[in-house]
């Protein structure tokens, strides 16, 4: 059962909802002890169950039931969920993250889902690793920051969870994981109630098992979300293929895996661009980070002077990197966002591309715990705030799951996941 007929099954009462959150709880229980998903203390069996006992008698009737009645889902630590302490990975008190729950959590909360815990995050979503490993194989990372969620979904401990991406930390994830990472354009989800990291580059994001579900998640969580009409494009979509220093970047394997899936696509009907583009792809890398890493400072500075000592070493290195960043430099690599990403359309348009096409990641996740792989491949699109989606390409010769990243025009969210959900069983297929 796919994740849109999971949800339409719940909401009819098709699938027994108590029934359902048991198998869940079951699966935690046995399987989170190795994989380390969730935050201890903050999933309970008794929690989960007394809430869809409640929806259940608040909603007897079908007809009435919320659009995500008793889905279940993972918030990662960033986010303020009421009731749950904030960590955000981090040694830090957790009193200094208290605050207003996010709106996305209301969101789905309003819409009847049901959280089932906090998931674990890299610490305040940078470079230090989670505990969190991958359910592919133990002895490798699941990705960063939003390595709970990511290996939660995929491990089925719920089908949908939240994450942000700051540089690569949904759609990395998520192809190390082998499941769906959607990273809407940059604003079209709020991040109140989200403990920042880089406000000009922070987008709020969500993993699910397939992009079935992607409109519907997307339709409560994003502002002014418009739902496609059934069969709306009459013909596939041209995609533009990024040739040049920033393809380079993905290792032999990872390129080898994403032909394979451009042979699939070409054999389907769709036209392949190949557009030589980023040829200043380390300049682009470098701006994004210095960016990044300037705010996180500013972000942090009265935490960090009374709390550096519970900071780890790559987030303090980072932060004492952002103070040496003056203002003007940091106005003028924020402005540098709206000119690159005008860059970018510009060629689209002229190259008459829908979407762009490339691999989600340098290559499989990498073995250990010490890094969660390099996000080089997600930079320019996040730093340009356009919508990327990462689709799950199968496994590699390592049996170790590879992406396939389909990126967007600005604010066109919803013509990139009708197109990725379309092109999402031709990659998959054979």
């Amino acid at each position: 059962m796919n994740t849109l007929h999971t949800i339409t099954a719940l909401r009819r009462g098709e699938v027994d909802l108590l029934k359902y959150e048991r198998s869940l709880c079951d699966r935690i229980e046995a399987e989170d002890p190795k994989i380390q998903a969730l935050v201890p203390g903050t999933f309970d069996r008794a929690r989960v169950l007394n809430h869809a006992s409640k929806l259940l008698e608040q909603y007897p009737d079908p007809k009435t039931r919320p659009p995500l009645f008793g889905v279940p889902v993972g918030v990662k630590d960033i986010f303020r969920v009421a009731g749950f302490p904030t960590r955000a990975g981090s040694k830090l008190p957790a009193e200094l993250f208290e605050g207003e729950e996010s709106m996305c959590v209301s969101r789905l909360k309003g819409a009847g889902a049901i959280i089932m815990g906090k998931t674990e995050t890299t610490e305040f979503a940078w470079m230090e690793p989670a505990p969190t490993r991958n359910p592919h194989n133990l002895e490798h990372t699941p990705g960063g920051s939003s390595s709970g969620s990511a290996a939660g979904v995929a491990a089925g401990f719920f089908p949908f969870a939240l994450g942000t991406q700051t540089a690569g930390s949904i759609i990395r994830p998520a192809a190390y994981c082998g499941i769906v990472g959607f990273k809407p354009s940059f604003g079209r989800i709020p991040t109140s109630g989200v403990i920042p990291f880089s406000p000009s580059a922070d987008h709020v994001g969500f993993f699910c098992e397939e992009p079935s579900g992607v409109g519907i998640f997307a339709s409560i969580l994003a502002e002014d979300w418009q739902s496609p009409l059934e069969g709306h494009q009459e013909r596939r979509p041209v995609l533009g293929v990024p040739e040049g220093p920033y393809l380079t970047q993905a290792a032999e394997n990872a390129r080898e895996h994403f032909e394979r899936g451009l042979t699939k696509l070409i054999g389907a009907g769709y036209s392949i661009k190949r557009i030589d583009c980023l040829s200043d792809i380390e300049t682009v890398n470098h701006r994004h980070r210095r960016m990044i890493a300037a705010e996180l400072a500013r972000v942090h500075f009265t935490w960090f002077t009374s709390y550096r000592h519970l900071y780890r070493k790559r987030t303090v290195e980072t932060i004492e990197q952002g103070f040496t960043i003056a203002d003007d430099e940091l106005q003028r690599l924020r402005s540098g966002r709206l000119a690159f990403r005008e860059e970018l359309e510009q060629l689209m348009r002229s190259e008459r591309i829908a979407c762009w096409i490339c691999p989600s990641t340098t290559d499989h996740a990498p073995p250990g715990l010490e890094s969660t792989g390099s996000p080089t491949m997600n930079i320019p699109w996040t730093y340009a705030g356009l919508p990327t989606i990462s689709l799950p390409a199968g496994l590699d010769r390592a049996g170790l799951p590879l992406g396939i990243q389909v990126v967007g025009r600005h604010r066109k969210d919803e013509d990139l996941v009708v197109a990725a959900e379309e092109m999402f069983p031709i990659i998959l297929a054979g």
